[in-house]
């Protein structure tokens, strides 16, 4: 399941339409950001609580409004304190002719600019039923977001095992290239010796050195390893229990370690080539898993 996704649901609680649009992105934790209108405010901690619960991880934004259906009158919070504003007129008024200064032109920017002018009704609560229909549309808005996420989840995993078989594939192309290598090796340090005048070589010795270097580049222990990271890897998806997204980040990583490794003891320009190609899948691999939950 993907960690990225977004939901959005209406609920109607007499003359309001309450709605609530919930986003989330890829993050490590759980880390929720809440706009609620005033009279939900006393629900915040519940309403996180209630969508926590289900999205678990990620990075996710709520944003609850609240509109007045169609031919419905409702009072807005917020509006002009007239007895203020008259008091204001009076006292510019007095003020300007005890000063002898001109009143003002334009008299709403002066007056608009004075304490308490705006009054906000912050005493109104939601009652039951709005109360009601905000958990409602709340728990629709999570819903469709963890279907987008499945959705998202199911297009991940053909993402994940398509790269890994390629990967795979990479891997069994780098069997011709061993023993061409080994071959190669030996040859050109033999080639290496032959220039150097007046040396005598014990053979013996010689031949120990050899084994001893080639089986220092010998990469069979690694590509055993790389592809039971391959295996596990697509296991684990297999299996979407909570916190497979870490996991298969681990994996991925372990993955990295054996194909580095592979790198590093080729020496061979065909092979680094290969490894060059699994290093692009695995990166694409290691991007997108941090999607995933």
């Amino acid at each position: 399941m993907s960690m990225t996704g977004f939901g959005k649901a209406v609920a109607l609680s007499g003359s309001k339409k309450i709605s609530v649009e919930v986003k989330s992105l890829n993050s490590k934790q759980l880390d929720m950001n809440m706009r609620l209108p005033h009279a939900f405010r006393e629900h915040e901690l519940e309403l996180r609580s209630r969508i926590g619960k289900v999205l678990e991880r990620g990075k996710v934004d709520v944003i609850v409004s609240v509109e007045a259906l169609p031919g419905e009158n409702i009072t807005p919070a917020t509006g002009l304190n007239l007895e203020v504003l008259e008091a204001y007129v009076k006292q510019v008024k007095a003020a300007s002719e005890k000063l002898g200064i001109p009143e003002p032109a334009d008299w709403y920017s002066v007056l608009l600019r004075f304490p308490d002018t705006i009054h906000t009704d912050t005493t109104e609560t939601a009652d039951e039923s709005e109360t009601a229909a905000l958990f409602e549309a709340a728990d629709k808005a999570v819903a469709a977001l963890m279907g987008h996420r499945r959705a998202e989840g199911e297009a991940l995993e053909k993402f994940f095992t398509e790269r890994i078989d390629r990967i795979a594939e990479l891997l069994a192309a780098i069997d011709p290239y061993e023993k061409e290598r080994v071959v190669k090796v030996r040859q050109r340090l033999e080639e290496g010796l032959a220039k150097i005048p007046a040396v005598e070589i014990d053979k013996g010795r010689l031949e120990a050195e050899m084994i001893f270097y080639i089986e220092k580049l010998d990469v069979n222990e690694e590509k055993q390893r790389l592809a039971k990271h391959l295996a596990y890897f697509l296991e684990t998806q297999s299996h979407p229990t909570p916190g497979q997204g870490k996991k298969l980040g681990f994996i991925a990583q372990e993955m990295g370690r054996e194909i580095n490794t592979l790198g590093s003891k080729s020496n061979h320009a065909d092979m680094q080539a290969i490894v060059v190609r699994m290093k692009d899948a695995l990166e694409q691999i290691k991007e997108q898993v941090l999607n995933v939950m």
